[in-house]
């Protein structure tokens, strides 16, 4: 089964993250990376990919002739994605074994962030009811 685990982070969280000490940032990526390495040596990482800042967003629909059009930067909210990891696992426990680990990202002076992970299955198609 696929899932997929989004890292939100409140609004403030880019500039908070930005403004830890640099040995503390380091720390935190060089656990990302191990994590995410873990997770392909095991064969249950699918895709995983940090997202830039909300301030380099845009919000796009279609037009009348089907053309982007687009609001500007990403709208104000409580929290922004701040990145994702999709896995293929056996069981939903798995996935939350995962995420809980992914959660516990150092953060200033190297204690666990305690980040929420919001996991999700990923559906392989819509319900046989609607085709």
């Amino acid at each position: 089964m696929k899932y997929i685990l989004m890292m939100n982070c409140p609004k403030t969280g880019y500039e908070t993250f930005g403004s830890m000490p640099k040995k503390d940032i380091q720390a935190h990526i060089a656990f990302q990376r191990s994590f995410d390495r873990s997770l392909r040596e095991s064969g249950e990482l699918v895709s995983a990919e940090g997202l830039a800042t909300p301030h380099q967003a845009k919000l796009v629909r279609a037009g009348k002739d089907g053309e982007p059009i687009t609001d500007g930067v990403f709208p104000e909210a409580k929290e922004y994605l701040a990145g994702y990891w999709i896995v293929d696992v056996e069981s939903p426990e798995r996935a939350y074994a995962i995420a809980a680990r992914a959660s516990a990202a150092p953060g200033p002076g190297g204690a666990p962030m305690n980040i929420e992970i919001e996991v999700r299955q990923v559906m392989s198609g819509p319900p046989e009811e609607f085709l």
